[in-house]
């Protein structure tokens, strides 16, 4: 059992006002491949997401698309490679460049992940697991305070997809990710996909886990596809790809999540093999059809 924390200080979590929120409505990740459909056809979508670094220049085709979509949609901001897990300090010159896309677009949200990717000037181009433990909670706060003092908003926090634990962790994922909240103010990212790939991996069972994060601060839902492999040990592994549609025991764990929380914004990812922008569609109407059951 992890030691006692101490609360959180008053001072965090009231210093981070919010943004406008996304809808509570299905949404898809937005790619160039797309660009010219979704503007010839102006689908019936709730909102599009982007990878912020793949927006960190002046200009260009991607901010000319990018422009006229987001005239049209709602938007939100998808941050990759922060690394608020890390070690090291949190790279300034990243953080000014996010705030200068954020004061662009005005996103309806902004998130990001429980994870690293960077240490000593060095990007892994990977999310990284981290132990669970109260140097690392400590580590992940300031992080998170820095960042939302700096936006002057509030950041989801994702859950992130793991193959490895620390025999050091002192916290499960959810007490970790509950804390982080109670001390922060910051929201949840609830990915749905990412909750059971890591629980499938760890022989855990993914609604427990879902219901011991903190619910209340859920301000996004994400839903992606992955790969089965095994491992060195014949057993099954499970693989985030974000390149398959989204899996029977992913929706059926979505349609119970929504009973509990209510209709919440939720995306269908899809970085790799990516279709063509109708079969993405299909994909979220599906989780639309759900969030109407439960609309008011």
């Amino acid at each position: 059992m992890p030691k006692p924390v101490h609360p959180a200080s008053p001072a965090r979590g009231a210093a981070a006002p919010g943004p406008a929120c996304l809808p509570p409505r299905c949404g898809l990740g937005l790619k160039p491949e797309h660009f010219r459909a979704i503007l010839e056809t102006q689908p019936e979508i709730g909102f599009f997401e982007i990878h912020a670094e793949n927006y960190m220049v002046e200009g260009g085709p991607l901010h000319h698309y990018l422009t006229q979509i987001r005239s049209h949609y709602p938007l939100s901001l998808h941050g990759v490679g922060l690394s608020i897990g890390g070690d090291g300090e949190l790279d300034a010159v990243h953080l000014d460049r996010l705030a200068a896309l954020i004061e662009r677009y005005a996103p309806d949200s902004f998130s990001e992940h429980l994870a690293w990717s960077s240490h000593g000037g060095v990007f892994l181009d990977d999310l990284l697991p981290l132990p669970y433990d109260r140097y690392s909670l400590i580590r992940v706060c300031a992080h998170i305070d820095q960042v939302q003092t700096r936006l002057g908003r509030r950041m989801l926090l994702e859950n992130p997809a793991t193959y490895v634990e620390f025999a050091a962790s002192t916290f499960s994922e959810a007490e970790f990710l509950g804390e982080v909240v109670v001390r922060t103010g910051c929201g949840l990212l609830l990915d749905v996909s990412n909750a059971y790939v890591s629980c499938v991996n760890h022989g855990r069972d993914p609604w427990a886990f879902i219901e011991a994060l903190p619910l209340a601060a859920v301000g996004q839902v994400h839903l992606a596809g992955f790969a089965c492999d095994t491992d060195a040990a014949g057993d099954s592994l499970l693989i985030d790809t974000h390149g398959a549609p989204v899996s029977q025991a992913v929706w059926a764990l979505y349609r119970r999540l929504l009973g509990r929380v209510g209709p919440m914004p939720t995306l269908i990812e899809r970085d790799n093999d990516i279709p063509p922008l109708p079969v993405l569609l299909a994909e979220a109407r599906c989780a639309q059809g759900m969030l109407q059951e439960l609309a008011p």
